[in-house]
């Protein structure tokens, strides 16, 4: 015998879950001591990130250089009005949804520091032409009827600079005899307006010493400098020498002829940045505080920050300067060895056998190894001052990549 299975059906529009009403009858007490945060939370220490943006402004001002910080390490509006207000001439970004955030948010000069090649994503950019000055890069020749037929349909005039490889192999024309080719080419278009060239040297987070990064930060300047006089050699206009990354910022912006620098993640810094010798660990602005939530052996304590927390980073670009997913503070011998979606495993390292362990709902403070990649993941920042927390700043950006 058979028998007729009639299917379920659920009239949802009309009911509530009872989570929902209990979310909407609870309330929560907004924390105002670090202390009080529930974990995981994304803490920016604001006198740290305040000196950071101020250091790194004096030293574009004292080099007379532009100083144009690419957002993407931060993707707040909060912190771009701060690097605005202390000097800077506008921001950089990556993505056209960054730039749709920022220009929605006041900033009137933004650089897209990628090649931007379909219409949809051209049109985008060009739909922000009456808000915000802009440029945009451009490596490849087939890539300018389509910017400039998009920039005549806007009546605007899109600014162009040419990526230039200085060594990170990724984008970028291969050498001065290709610069000069391309910029020539743009300024046959008449919607089209050559500003200069740019470059990334992102090859220095594969440095094992300062010297390193030094060594490749001069390279990345004299580089630059060297492709710009043979351009104006030619009359072509080049007005923007300029140079990005946090670790050669002041190498390479230290070469005469540079005439911007466009570092990002100077905001935070981060255990790569430490790693590198770049900052010490006090200039890390950007913490993470994660709870522990179980001590299941002698040796290993869990946290309740995992990887949609901390990210799975170890650095890009072939860098050996971190072990683990970051530096747990305070706790010397453990280590962050390894993560799930929410949970964190630390360790202890061989030699600190037998060391204290922090005990079951204790809060850690933690530096990422990459503190771009928090704050992407973050839907906001928690803004501490000593022990209080004087702000929240959301990150307006978060997950813009398109």
């Amino acid at each position: 015998m058979s028998m007729a299975i009639r299917p379920k059906t659920f009239a949802v529009q009309n009911v509530e879950h009872p989570l929902h009403l209990e979310r909407k009858d609870r309330t929560v007490r907004p924390a105002t001591r670090k202390d009080d945060l529930d974990t995981p939370a994304v803490v920016i220490d604001r006198h740290v990130l305040d000196t950071n943006i101020a250091e790194m402004a004096r030293f574009a001002a004292d080099h007379h250089l532009k100083l144009r910080p690419h957002v993407k390490a931060h993707k707040s509006p909060d912190i771009a009005r701060r690097q605005i207000d202390a000097g800077a001439v506008g921001i950089t970004v990556a993505k056209i949804g960054e730039a749709e955030v920022m220009a929605a948010a006041g900033v009137r000069d933004i650089f897209v520091a990628n090649e931007i090649v379909t219409p949809t994503k051209v049109d985008r950019l060009l739909a922000l032409s009456p808000k915000t000055r802009l440029a945009v890069a451009v490596d490849n020749a087939a890539n300018l009827p389509l910017l400039d037929r998009s920039a005549r349909a806007t009546g605007t005039k899109l600014g162009v600079l040419i990526e230039v490889d200085a060594g990170l192999h990724r984008c970028g024309v291969p050498d001065a005899g290709a610069a000069l080719e391309l910029a020539r080419l743009v300024a046959t278009f008449a919607h089209l307006e050559l500003r200069g060239i740019f470059t990334h040297a992102g090859q220095v987070y594969g440095a094992s010493s300062p010297s390193e990064v030094a060594e490749i930060g001069r390279h990345e300047g004299t580089l630059m400098v060297s492709i710009a006089e043979i351009l104006r050699s030619e009359g072509l206009p080049v007005d923007e020498v300029s140079v990005g990354s946090t670790p050669t910022a002041k190498t390479a912006g230290a070469v005469t002829g540079v005439t911007e620098i466009r570092p990002g993640n100077y905001v935070f810094h981060d255990a790569i940045q430490v790693g590198l010798g770049v900052v010490p660990e006090a200039r890390c602005s950007l913490r993470v505080l994660a709870t522990v939530i179980s001590r299941p052996a002698a040796d290993r304590v869990v946290l309740d920050a995992g990887s949609k927390t901390l990210g799975l980073d170890r650095g890009a670009h072939g860098t050996s300067v971190v072990q683990g997913f970051g530096r747990i503070l305070g706790w010397p011998g453990l280590r962050l060895e390894r993560l799930s979606e929410e949970h964190g495993v630390a360790i202890t390292a061989p030699d600190t056998a037998g060391s204290p362990l922090p005990r079951l709902g204790d809060t850690v403070e933690i530096i990422p190894n990459h503190a771009c990649v928090v704050a992407n993941l973050a839907r906001a920042l928690a803004v501490i001052e000593g022990d209080r927390v004087t702000d929240r700043w959301p990150v307006a950006a978060s997950g813009r990549s398109d």
